[in-house]
């Protein structure tokens, strides 16, 4: 329920914000800017949803899950919603999340390395970090085990194109028992999130 909550007060704000948007539009150029707005809603949306499950846990226990919301746009570069909740599983404290290049979590280091469809890839956790396109912000875990991360990214795309995270074997989220520390210095083991806590396979809705 909470989840669908975070969801509605996301959709309210994008709401508002296309609505300050409309209105500029409808004030500088109206008749010209309506067949902007009509080519803009007949853009198909796009969603993905993953569900996380334990690394370490034997059973695989559910921990959390992940939605993804692609704003419609006639661009080619995207602006994609995030919204990750994790309820159990994971330590008091800052976890790195990232989008990986492999949609398979079984085990979790089938999901290989970090998403980054480039003609210079370099899909390294921690090299070429964090210039990577699965590359996201931390995750705040509270001291009752329970965390939110809200972001947007550019990076990638629901829909098909060279930045799609559903290309020929898909792709996964990976939550990391430590912190992404986004390697100021450089190459350097374990600087953007270490070990692996958790592990979702990206699914269209």
């Amino acid at each position: 329920m909470e989840f669908l909550q975070d969801l509605r007060k996301l959709r309210v704000a994008r709401a508002f914000g296309a609505g300050v948007y409309l209105f500029a539009l409808a004030s500088s150029a109206p008749e010209a800017r309506a067949e902007e707005v009509e080519d803009i809603e007949a853009i198909e949306e796009h969603t993905a949803s993953a569900i996380l499950f334990s690394c370490t846990d034997l059973w695989q226990r559910r921990i959390g899950s992940v939605f993804l919301r692609e704003r419609p746009s006639a661009e080619g570069v995207k602006l994609v919603d995030v919204l990750v909740r994790v309820r159990r599983g994971l330590d008091p404290g800052h976890h790195a999340v990232h989008i990986h290049e492999t949609g398979e979590c079984l085990p979790c280091s089938a999901a290989k390395g970090h998403f980054d469809p480039g003609p210079d890839s370099n899909s390294s956790p921690d090299g070429n970090h964090p210039f990577h396109a699965g590359d996201l912000i931390n995750l705040t875990i509270d001291d009752s085990g329970r965390g939110n991360l809200l972001t947007v990214t550019s990076r990638v795309t629901l829909s098909e194109g060279p930045l799609s995270v559903f290309d020929e074997d898909g792709s996964a989220f990976i939550v990391h028992v430590d912190p992404d520390t986004y390697c100021p210095d450089g190459e350097e083991a374990g600087c953007a999130g270490g070990a692996r806590a958790a592990c979702g396979v990206i699914r269209r809705r």
